[in-house]
């Protein structure tokens, strides 16, 4: 497999691809930082441009995930790395706890451990749940939406494409989150919140509209 991204989050991403025995073959990407080495800890090649890509995906491996947490940037590079002909691949900790009914993955979705996720929950393309979050039953889940450390999605809520959660934010029941909404640290989310804002406080408020995503 090939994670995109060779710094900060993509390192969190090795150790769940160890606890998963996927280490064979496994290979980074970053074309962007000076001060990466060749190779990870020593031991996992570092791929610096397009071409080496392309050629890893064809020869190598077809998957790859994204080890970036920003929801624009992640879903950039999963149109950039699947037109170099890479499929976009979940990786699900297995120190994550998964409800066994009603529950559809969407591709590319990263769960990290401490997770967890009850019962009828659709993740959509690129989901990011990173430690120790909660979701609550009957939720969906837009596509590359991004839940930092510590988030709570209590049931019945509805997040669009895009958002982002700060850690240790936290959504009431029976929510609709709008598309492009950024939910500040620690805000808990009492009422719908509309499309392109930023929310924080207790209970949160919108403190700002933020730009429309373009070419979605």
């Amino acid at each position: 497999m090939l994670v995109i991204g060779a710094k900060g989050f993509a390192k969190e991403v090795l150790e769940v691809l160890h606890d998963l025995n996927e280490l064979e073959n496994l290979t980074f990407y970053d074309d962007v930082s000076n001060n990466v080495s060749d190779l990870l800890y020593n031991q996992f090649p570092v791929l610096k441009s397009y071409t080496e890509a392309e050629k890893y995906f064809q020869k190598v491996d077809n998957r790859f995930t994204i080890g970036i947490g920003n929801p624009i940037l992640r879903k950039k590079m999963a149109e950039v790395f699947e037109q170099l002909g890479g499929e976009l691949t979940s990786v699900i900790s297995p120190l994550a706890k998964i409800g066994h009914y009603g529950n559809k993955i969407g591709y590319g979705s990263l769960v990290m451990p401490g997770v967890i996720i009850t019962n009828d929950i659709i993740l959509n393309k690129g989901v990011l749940i990173n430690l120790n979050c909660t979701i609550g039953h009957d939720c969906t889940i837009g596509s590359f939406v991004e839940m930092s450390p510590g988030t709570h999605i209590s049931g019945n809520c509805n997040i669009g494409d895009y958002c982002v959660f700060g850690t240790n934010s936290t959504l009431l029941p029976k929510l609709t989150i709008g598309k492009n909404v950024i939910v500040a640290a620690g805000a808990v989310v009492t009422k719908d919140v509309p499309d392109n804002c930023m929310v924080a406080g207790v209970p949160a408020e919108i403190k700002k509209k933020i730009n429309p995503i373009d070419n979605e």
